[in-house]
């Protein structure tokens, strides 16, 4: 952090008229936490950080040992513009340290700075991402009654969720969060928002932003934005297509022109990474029971474990190169969802990817059939693989992963698959209306 840094802030917060900093940080599970400090703290907060009880977060520390550092990120210095001008608001997003200084294991963030400082040892200075985050408008909170009954591109005549789209595009750039454009999604009363790729780090901390804003703004007009994976049995759910590049300096690694795909040797050993440790990696880019109620076939969202340029069936999609485009050739991995934790999620994708560059995976045939409509004696025998079918399976799976044990570190990795495994058993042994409708009157 550079006294630059810290005087731009200082600046800034006395000439807008700032009064309150949120200070940011999430728990493993990407759920936001934020304390607010006065502007008379700020100072202090950016020397020395701001101390909290970690015993209270999710997955971090014990009680015994619950002393925790905020220390704020000035780059990431933004105001609220939900908030009021007078005696304005804005936020920070913190990395959170040991009372000793150094970095906590515990952190998210600090898990995908570590995978990317991995990524830069192996001769690479950028790994840009572009997540299509998907949500829903409802009513309320407490049911999913829909705004409206528009599809995909839609063109509504202009309702809450026209104006809802519009706020919060203008208040995401506002927050210095880049958008390529809006649309209504395939789902009564759902909807895309897409931020302009960027820098791993800088997209999660705008990937956990973007949620906040959506739902803020929502709020405002008296709806509820969600992100749940699948709110609704019979729609499709909502998706988080991801897509990735590895670039050194200017030069986009994944681009070869001499390939009949355009695919360097680095991408394919990077999308081979993916696809072979897929299965490993899905509790972590789909964490909720919920999610696998998504990745099933027929809804768009990718269940079976292949690659492909145009077939969006597939679990990786190369989109088509075009001429001039050399710095757009990417791989788009379709199964995450909106509701994971954007820094866990980006930080095992790129270790699944290094791994294959390391250990030059050999990249299967890409598949341009439709998976879907194969059967499951067909897709066994081009040895096409499908995801963990429920978060039980997914987590068991994780827990023998070395990959994901060393991608998250012993501490993160414990505690994520003990509380998935909790969430797992608690869904488990629920009756649900669905069972009690079936059995009840029969059985």
């Amino acid at each position: 952090m550079s006294d630059k840094d810290k005087e731009r802030v200082l600046k800034t917060v006395k000439d807008k008229d700032v009064k309150f900093i949120r200070l940011w940080f999430t728990d493993i599970v990407g759920q936001l936490k934020s304390f607010a400090i006065t502007d008379s703290e700020l100072e202090l907060a950016l020397e020395r950080g701001m101390g909290f009880d970690g015993s209270s977060i999710t997955g971090y520390q014990d009680i015994e040992e619950s002393d925790m550092i905020a220390m704020p990120d000035p780059s990431t210095f933004r105001i609220l513009p939900w908030r009021p001008k007078e005696q304005g608001v804005a936020r920070m997003i913190c990395d959170v340290m040991n009372p000793t200084g150094g970095p906590y294991e515990g952190d998210p963030r600090y898990v995908l700075k570590r995978t990317l400082e991995r990524m830069k040892k192996m001769g690479f200075d950028h790994f840009y991402i572009g997540p299509e985050l998907e949500f829903f408008y409802f009513r309320t909170s407490s049911g999913t009654e829909v705004l409206d009954k528009g599809g995909y591109f839609d063109l509504t005549p202009l309702d809450i969720a026209s104006d809802l789209r519009r706020d919060t595009v203008l208040a995401l750039e506002q927050m210095g969060i880049n958008i390529e454009y809006s649309h209504h999604e395939v789902g009564e009363s759902q909807h895309e928002i897409d931020m302009r790729y960027n820098d791993a780090i800088s997209m999660a901390d705008a990937a956990v932003t973007y949620r906040l804003v959506v739902k803020e703004i929502a709020q405002k007009a008296g709806v509820y934005a969600t992100f749940m994976p699948k709110p609704i049995f019979g729609q499709n759910g909502s998706g988080m297509h991801t897509h990735q590049s590895l670039f050194t300096g200017k030069k986009n690694a994944f681009f070869d022109p001499k390939d009949d795909d355009n695919l360097s040797d680095v991408a394919k050993y990077f999308i081979a990474g993916q696809l072979k440790h897929a299965r490993e990696i899905s509790s972590v880019f789909a964490q909720w029971v919920n999610s696998y109620k998504r990745l099933v076939p027929g809804y768009e969202a990718p269940v079976y474990v292949a690659w492909s340029r145009r077939n969006r069936s597939a679990l990786i999609r190369v989109p088509e190169y075009h001429p001039g485009k050399e710095n757009a050739t990417r791989a788009e991995f379709r199964s995450p969802d909106p509701a994971c934790n954007p820094y866990l999620t980006f930080a095992v994708l790129l270790a699944a990817g290094l791994e294959g560059i390391e250990k030059k995976y050999k990249l299967p045939k890409q598949m341009e059939k439709n998976l879907y409509h194969l059967s499951e004696a067909e897709r066994d025998k081009l040895g096409i693989e499908s995801l963990p079918d429920s978060l039980g399976e997914a987590v068991d799976i994780t827990e023998k992963s070395a990959l994901v044990k060393k991608t998250l570190g012993d501490h993160v990795f414990s505690r994520f698959i003990e509380l998935k495994k909790k969430e797992w058993e608690d869904y488990r042994v629920q009756v649900t209306q669905y069972e009690l409708e079936k059995y009840l009157p029969v059985l």
